[in-house]
């Protein structure tokens, strides 16, 4: 039965008496009921926009990396990597503060949105000097839960005989000091492995990513099959000296992409290659073509909620796409059918190739070599058929579609708009979308 409890001798009034009765009258050993909160996470799955290569002054970028985070949340995107070479935003560094006057503008910039006191100074050897304040000190200021997410990364640089060989681990919970490799396949492989002994270790969702494979023609197609453990590379990046499209003597990226495709489906029983779209900026103070700038490529990556474990499972299931501006409302593969819808604009138009190779391809290639103005001959990309990755259909119907027969070792899909891109990689850029490469399920 009730138990009436004696009230403490003080003037009760309004909500506070209701409760005070309501806590009187309650029985002994019972709990008051609560409303069950509502789900947190009831939304269906979205795409989220995000960029995977980027950098500051913790490396060769030319601006302070809130600078950097503040311009991509304010343009719209939903997560962000910051990627400086073979460090994570952490620990100490100090930078000069009037080295020239592109750095001088940055300091006055950088004082202007965030105020005297929360920019650090020292002078050292009669240098003036700015703190750079790592990741954990200043994401506060920008994350917010389901709008925008920070996420820590390293682009892992290395060489081998001069040839670039640069690597993103994503979501990287300790730094990673690139390691050498017998040749350019193994340095590859090596430290796509050290990313994956550290997500073992961890227990922490991670990926790693080869990056601009034709800056200084660094990788090969003949390469990048034959690393095991590759499930990603580069398919635009937005600095303009990374040779995305190729020249006379070397394959563009998307012809390196099909060859590897094709070679490791059809030949070497390995798994398919991811293609993204990333900016890999430097440069925030002059905009323009041939100079370094944010807002050229970006991945979306399609999840339920923003976490940086929700991205890298997107990414690990290919459910997303890379774009230069042209947008996805959905992209399906279901019944052998791969569907697109496109959101459209008035006034632009659209061109949808559905690019694939088909099993009985031949696969050989003929060796070629690049000599440069010195004499010195460079292997390089090989010449292979030009029926591996050829464009089997195409539409300008907003919702295309292509219906595998099973013939297809793969298929995927490129949107070319003819809205010419506002800061282009190029002269004469326009804005376009790649699908990821699908396998038919279906024995031909």
């Amino acid at each position: 039965m009730p138990v009436s409890r004696p009230l403490a001798a003080v003037v009760l009034t309004g909500s506070v008496f209701a409760v005070a009765v309501a806590f009187q009258n309650t029985d002994v050993g019972t709990t008051p009921a609560l409303p069950h909160p509502s789900p947190l996470t009831t939304a269906p799955p979205k795409y989220w926009r995000g960029n995977l290569h980027t950098h500051t002054l913790w490396s060769d970028g030319d601006d302070f990396p809130e600078m950097v985070v503040d311009w991509y949340k304010q343009h719209g995107y939903d997560f962000l990597a910051l990627t400086d070479h073979n460090v994570i935003a952490e620990g100490a560094k100090w930078v000069d503060a009037d080295t020239n006057a592109t750095r001088k503008a940055a300091v006055a910039k950088y004082t202007r949105r965030f105020g005297e006191r929360w920019l650090e100074t020292r002078t050292v050897k009669d240098k003036a000097q700015v703190r750079l304040k790592p990741l954990a000190e200043f994401r506060s200021l920008f994350e917010e839960p389901g709008k925008f997410l920070l996420v820590p990364a390293e682009e892992i640089t290395h060489a081998y005989a001069k040839r670039p060989v640069h690597i993103n681990g994503i979501n990287l919970r300790d730094p990673i000091k690139p390691l050498d490799g017998a040749d350019a396949v193994e340095t590859v492989r090596v430290n796509l492995r050290q990313v994956n002994e550290q997500r073992t270790k961890t227990s922490r969702a991670m990926i790693a990513f080869l990056n601009h494979p034709n800056f200084g023609w660094g990788v090969r197609a003949e390469e990048m099959l034959l690393a095991d453990e590759l499930r990603y590379f580069e398919v635009f990046n937005g600095h303009p000296g990374v040779r995305n499209y190729g020249d006379g003597a070397h394959a563009s990226c998307e012809r390196v992409w099909d060859l590897t495709l094709a070679l490791r489906l059809g030949k070497h029983n390995l798994s398919v290659v991811y293609g993204l779209a990333t900016d890999d900026s430097h440069g925030y103070h002059e905009y323009g073509v041939g100079k370094v700038n944010p807002g050229r490529g970006w991945v979306m990556v399609k999840a339920p909620f923003l976490t940086a474990e929700t991205v890298v499972k997107g990414l690990e299931a290919g459910d997303f796409y890379a774009s230069t501006g042209v947008v996805l409302n959905e992209i399906t593969h279901e019944g052998g059918v791969l569907k697109l819808a496109i959101r459209t604009e008035l006034g632009v138009t659209y061109k949808t190739e559905f690019v694939a190779t088909m099993k009985g391809t031949d696969l050989t290639g003929s060796p070629k070599v690049f000599t440069d103005k010195e004499g010195k001959e460079t292997p390089v990309t090989g010449d292979y058929s030009p029926d591996i990755g050829k464009v089997v259909a195409q539409s300008t119907d907003p919702n295309p579609a292509y219906t595998l027969t099973g013939k297809e070792l793969y298929v995927r899909a490129k949107v070319t708009s003819n809205k010419p891109h506002p800061n282009p990689y190029a002269k004469g850029d326009v804005e376009v979308a790649w699908t990821q490469p699908v396998v038919p399920s279906a024995k031909p």
